[in-house]
């Protein structure tokens, strides 16, 4: 096994990514969390206040021999609308940007070039903000692999299951 990677992404709610990244081939770990905000101890209802500055994101971990970063980062273009504005459907605010939180300037620029990658995919112009990573801060339990614990739920039903279609579509070699 090579070195592991980890990245820290951040696409509106983030149970959508997580099921997707959960069924990915070579993704090791997905833990949902909060970032780039100034609280120092977030939880969800501060979060989804928009009062911490937090924005939902994933910390995806994956092994680049098995899966490549690059369909990481598609995955996360294909799973959220990165030409909204602080929006995902339903949910508005800051704490529901398109983001990629950066760990040194190396995975800057390669965020740069995803974003520049995939900007023909979209009509509109992508809004993705790139973010120096600062402290990330796990969610509760409850939301850790949210899809797999509550697939019957409604939003389960009607927001995440077309998104893990489209992924499944869009990379059926590596999302089962």
């Amino acid at each position: 096994m090579s070195e592991l990677r980890t990245l820290t992404l951040g696409a509106g709610c983030f149970w959508c990514l997580d099921a997707v990244y959960q069924r990915t081939t070579g993704v090791t770990s997905v833990i949902s969390g909060y970032t780039g905000g100034r609280t120092p101890h977030p939880h969800y209802r501060e979060v989804c206040s928009g009062t911490s500055g937090h924005a939902e994101a994933l910390q995806v971990t994956f092994d680049p021999e098995v899966v490549p970063e690059s369909v990481i980062l598609g995955l996360f273009f294909t799973g959220h609308d990165p030409t909204s504005l602080n929006a995902q459907g339903y949910d508005v605010g800051t704490q529901y940007r398109s983001a990629m939180f950066y760990a040194d300037e190396d995975e800057k620029s390669r965020f740069e070039a995803a974003i520049a990658e995939a900007q023909h995919l979209f009509d509109a112009p992508i809004v993705t903000t790139l973010e120096p990573l600062g402290v990330f801060h796990t969610a509760e339990d409850v939301h850790q692999d949210f899809y797999t614990e509550n697939r019957n739920s409604g939003y389960c039903r009607v927001i995440i299951d077309p998104k893990l279609s489209h992924a499944r579509e869009a990379f059926a070699d590596w999302v089962s």
